[in-house]
């Protein structure tokens, strides 16, 4: 089978319009002025008032020209990062690329996304068009149910989290991954540019990145569904759950992930965030700590909103938060909310 990439079509996904492969055509196609073009209209769009992209704009049509001359020449060298700090809950490190890099992120995004989300197993959720977090506990409330029985029997759940996800991804790996789907040498070179722009792992600021941790996770995936023969599996990010009537399965199938991830990926779990505990007793993931029959923000995470929520009362801030509630039992946390 041929992956070599194609023609690029306009489709709508959800909010906004990308850029769908159709497998014929390969790098030159993708970099054509026309795709930059719109890749910087996706990229702006937000972001017209900050300063860095107000200077990309004031020479927008000598700018993409000299983008597209460098990809065309293969002298395209992606530029240092500017790192800052958030918490988001906890303190991260992002680094920002320069405006001309994230240009490229989001061609580089548009063209292989529409091919890869198809590989992906559906119980994949993190960054996907039509997924997120809402449909990941929906689903865990589902897989829930019916390991259970509807609470006629024990459901186990094992929860594993990598460590330093995005800091432990190999270049190396995530390069040999990617040859197996592109045939094209000079996508991968594009791709191999983005890749080591960065020294260690993946850059939390990337759009890329988002894309480019499912394509790596995606080999654990197809290993638990396929060879381990996991039905009740849920992966968002680097978290991911194993539902089971059986605690043994659950203990003899730990080490077999944790064997595949080190030999094969580089990655390891967590110490300290891998547990097997019935899911009556109540299993935390994503934010929220899951029951049989209902599942209740996460104490943390409730100090969090609320604390943001005193600091920041604006309204955006308190419909996020409120939007959040109705994913679970927040009936009585969301009535503090009216102001």
């Amino acid at each position: 089978m041929i992956f070599l990439f194609v023609g690029l079509v306009k489709v709508s996904m959800g909010g906004g319009t990308i850029v769908c492969t159709m497998y014929s055509h390969t790098y030159n196609t993708i970099i054509s002025l026309e795709n930059l073009l719109f890749a910087w209209k996706e990229f702006r769009h937000g972001k017209r008032k900050r300063h860095d992209v107000q200077l990309f704009e004031r020479n927008l049509v000598v700018n993409i020209q000299l983008l597209h001359e460098r990809l065309v020449t293969k002298i395209y060298s992606h530029s240092s990062y500017e790192a800052f700090n958030i918490s988001d809950p906890k303190p991260r490190n992002i680094h920002k690329a320069s405006v001309r890099d994230r240009i490229v992120h989001h061609l580089l995004y548009s063209a292989l996304y529409p091919y890869f989300d198809t590989k992906f197993i559906h119980d994949s959720y993190s960054c996907r068009v039509g997924k997120g977090t809402h449909r990941a506990l929906r689903r865990f409330e589902r897989f829930g149910r019916k390991v259970s029985r509807n609470d006629t029997r024990t459901c186990w759940v094992l929860k594993c989290d990598i460590r330093k996800f995005f800091a432990s991804i190999d270049h190396t790996i995530l390069k040999e991954i990617l040859a197996r789907h592109i045939y094209d040498t000079d996508m991968l070179w594009l791709l191999g540019q983005i890749i080591d722009s960065f020294p260690n792992g993946l850059p939390l600021g990337n759009l890329t990145s988002q894309l480019l941790v499912n394509v790596y996770m995606n080999e654990c995936d197809h290993f638990v569904k396929h060879t381990l023969k996991m039905k009740y599996y849920i992966r968002y990010a680097d978290d991911f759950v194993f539902f089971s009537h059986d605690r043994k399965e659950l203990e003899t199938l730990l080490p077999k992930v944790e064997r595949f991830l080190k030999e094969q990926l580089a990655l390891s779990l967590h110490p300290d965030k891998v547990f097997i505990k019935t899911l009556a007793s109540g299993v935390d993931f994503l934010g929220w700590v899951h029951f049989l029959t209902h599942h209740v923000l996460r104490t943390a995470t409730k100090r969090r909103m609320l604390k943001r929520i005193t600091t920041h009362p604006t309204v955006a801030t308190i419909a996020s938060y409120k939007g959040m509630l109705e994913q679970g039992n927040g009936y009585k946390l969301s009535k503090k909310l009216y102001v």
